[in-house]
């Protein structure tokens, strides 16, 4: 007996070096693929810029520049970066409970509303009251809104990407609705002009500007404790690893005594004021101070609620990497602006460009978790 527990040890011993070798060498594989997507879709990209007779070299030199080439560049990089962090994050939560959450233009919208209309009923409290106050209801009002999907999945079985995908619409017809009539700036109704926005908000509820001479805003550092902090919640509490067992196992989960439709519709809430959280950061940290629309949820989120979904693939949904994907994929959308004006392409490239980074990464995704599954298997 005691000769055999010795073999099996020499056996495991003799084993784990070659599996921890294998599993490094496939982590960093892992890592190296999504890097090779983007190469390859900038590559595919420079095609077109040829094709259309514009020198590819020099617009990706103006894509640098304009996203990482100064100060002032990295500001605007690490701005644009910070509502794709938030919603990255929100689906990193959501996925762990395998539930798919496509409803981050809403919610960002919800919690951008909820926020903004206690700013103008409580008017100019102090900031360190405020400014608290006004993220802390963008966090319920997307929190809200990724609860109504959650219950529909968990207690009536509705599909969350048909829920979410419909509630994003409705939160756009809200939105349009407030900003043309009940939370229209009067001023804007004696001139006549009627452009859907509110009023300036408080002047305390403005995010603080952290560099001097830039853009970039407190929101930054508020998205990247979101990140430290649900990395911790689904890694680090015992709540955070029910939600992780529900989306392993639902049904051991179950005969383990876990409530699976009260961690479903936790991970989406959670999700949800995560984007939420995103769009009162858009409201209070934006140079108007305002919540402003051109009548769709792109004139308003600027797509980060699908864009935060590609960082967060990227980033292979862990928090923690969200952070760096996120702030490539903030750059490589202020950088495809500077490209546009350098080398005069049409804005339609430019949105294909972007679309042409999303199925690359997406195709990676799939490529690293059939490795992982390599590994697993032997």
């Amino acid at each position: 007996m005691g000769l055999r527990v010795f073999a099996t040890t020499l056996m495991v011993r003799l084993q784990v070096p070659q599996l921890s070798e294998r599993v490094s060498f496939t982590a960093i594989r892992s890592a190296v693929i999504p890097v090779v997507a983007v190469l390859l879709a900038l590559l595919v990209g420079a095609a077109m810029i040829a094709a259309l007779g514009a020198n590819p070299l020099e617009g990706y030199r103006a894509l640098f520049v304009g996203a990482f080439g100064s100060r002032s560049a990295l500001a605007d990089s690490a701005v644009r970066a910070m509502p794709l962090l938030l919603v990255a994050v929100g689906i990193c939560v959501a996925f762990r409970a395998k539930v798919i959450n496509i409803g981050g233009e809403g919610q960002i919208i919800a919690g951008a509303i909820l926020s903004t209309v206690v700013a103008l009923w409580v008017g100019d409290l102090p900031a360190v009251v405020l400014i608290p106050l006004v993220l802390l209801m963008g966090m319920i009002g997307g929190g809200i809104w990724g609860a109504i999907p959650g219950a529909m999945k968990a207690y009536l079985g509705v599909n969350e990407i048909l829920s979410t995908i419909m509630l994003n619409i409705v939160a756009v017809q809200i939105m349009n609705y407030l900003l043309r009539d009940p939370l229209i700036d009067p001023e804007e109704i004696e001139r006549g002009t009627r452009i859907p926005q509110t009023e300036r908000l408080p002047e305390t509820a403005d995010l603080p500007i952290l560099v001097d001479g830039t853009r970039l805003h407190l929101g930054v550092i508020v998205a990247v404790i979101a990140a430290v902090v649900g990395w911790a919640f689904l890694w680090r509490t015992t709540v955070g690893f029910r939600v992780r067992a529900v989306g392993h196992s639902p049904h051991a989960a179950r005969y383990a005594g876990m409530s699976v439709p009260r961690m479903t519709m936790l991970a989406l809430s959670l999700s949800g004021a995560l984007c939420g959280l995103a769009g009162a950061a858009l409201v209070f940290g934006s140079q108007s101070h305002r919540l402003i629309t051109d009548g769709s949820a792109a004139g308003f989120t600027g797509s980060a609620g699908f864009n935060g979904i590609v960082a967060a693939l990227f980033g292979g949904l862990h928090p923690l990497w969200a952070i760096p994907s996120s702030f490539l994929f903030g750059g490589l959308l202020v950088g495809a602006n500077a490209m546009q004006r350098a080398i005069q392409i049409p804005s339609a490239l430019v949105v294909a460009l972007n679309g042409l980074v999303v199925v690359f990464v997406i195709a990676s995704n799939r490529i690293r978790e059939n490795l992982k599954k390599r590994v697993v298997n032997g």
